[in-house]
């Protein structure tokens, strides 16, 4: 053992073995498939990187298979060399197999971009939701109805990927629904997955539209069981949502400029009815309020008399009536008056709470 040790020291500690080094250099190949080997193994990750990375590593190898037939003429080098260089053809035939099995289609490739990437969701929760929808692209024609009020039934959850829809109820606008907005999110939220409706707004294509389309019950399906695309509907809906109220909030204002807040979109046919059926009574109270009140009779100047002093009056038994409180002034209270008929407002005012929405809100 002490002998195969020392053996190991000597050769390491001294000089090689070689009879004697050759005076010329190799190849142009051999430098060459060195410096292709040295720009391999400086690849990055992932998908692209790997390209990188044994797109250089196999040329370096051929390279190298190059040298050792023309140059080195050593059978073992070819082989060895060849045998790396089709291991990495095979990781390139396999990575480019990935590619083309992750591809999408060019709309859901850029709902993918427009929607998901900001929110960082994986490319395997996407393609789940995609796979729901089974990779349909639906079409509308220009004026062609989505759903008609009162009629279509909710069975599905829709999102647009172009043209723009008008939303109206009652033949009356409501507003628009543009690309990359669903079509029906307030009517998914407002029911449960247990129970059936129909739609309470008609919406019709104005320009040519595309959208996709969600069975409702696979779409509740997939939600229960995947608790993350679940939390990403929900966002998506909600901020959806809140989008459609600010737009229904536009819509309805007072003459002061004060807008009313709208929470549900049924309310509109609640407040519009509600203004039509007030509208002759607040026009006759807003006549009486308008009218001129009669000027108090001229007091007259009288002498002033001197009269002897008196004796101070006993203190009453019970204080005097204080003054009613006098009605606060509010900016532009004529405008407020011709909506608000002063009875409701004055009901309001007795009982020293504010109203929650306005009692009567002018038609949109």
């Amino acid at each position: 053992m002490s002998a195969n040790s020392s053996t190991l020291g000597q050769r390491l500690w001294q000089g090689p073995v070689c009879a004697g080094w050759k005076q010329d250099m190799e190849g142009a190949l051999y430098h060459l498939a060195n410096c292709v080997l040295l720009l391999g193994f400086m690849g990055g990750s992932g998908v692209y990187g790997c390209f990188y990375l044994f797109g250089f590593l196999g040329t370096g190898y051929v390279c190298y298979v190059l040298w050792g037939w023309f140059n080195a003429c050593g059978l073992d080098i070819v082989i060895w060399n060849f045998l790396l260089a089709m291991a990495c053809l095979l990781q390139l035939a396999h990575l480019v197999y990935r590619l083309r099995k992750d591809t999408l289609p060019e709309e859901f490739d850029l709902l993918y971009k427009t929607l998901c990437v900001p929110l960082q969701v994986p490319m395997q929760a996407y393609k789940e939701i995609v796979r729901c929808c089974e990779e349909q692209v639906l079409t509308l024609a220009t004026e062609q109805t989505y759903a008609v009020e009162g009629e279509t039934p909710i069975n599905r959850l829709s999102l647009l990927l172009s043209g723009r829809v008008r939303v109206s109820q009652d033949g009356q606008f409501l507003h628009y629904i543009f690309p990359y907005q669903f079509m029906d999110s307030p009517e998914w939220e407002s029911l449960p997955p247990s129970e059936e409706g129909v739609f309470q707004v008609t919406l019709t294509a104005e320009t040519p539209c595309s959208y996709i389309s969600w069975p409702r019950k696979s779409l509740h399906l997939l939600l229960a069981k995947e608790r993350y695309i679940s939390r990403l509907f929900s966002v998506l809906l909600g901020y959806d949502i809140s989008e459609k109220l600010y737009a229904l909030n536009e819509k309805l204002f007072a003459k002061f400029g004060l807008c009313f807040d709208i929470r549900l979109p049924s309310l509109y046919h609640v407040l519009g009815s509600a203004a039509s059926d007030a509208g002759p009574e607040s026009e006759k109270e807003d006549e009486e309020v308008h009218e001129p009140a009669p000027a108090p009779p001229q007091a007259m100047p009288t002498p002033v008399q001197h009269m002897p002093p008196c004796s101070p009056l006993p203190a009453a038994t019970h204080p005097p009536a204080q003054p009613s409180r006098a009605r606060m002034s509010r900016p532009d209270s004529d405008g407020l008056a011709s909506r608000i008929p002063l009875q409701s407002y004055s009901q309001v005012m007795s009982t020293g709470q504010a109203p929650l929405a306005p009692i009567h809100t002018p038609e949109l």
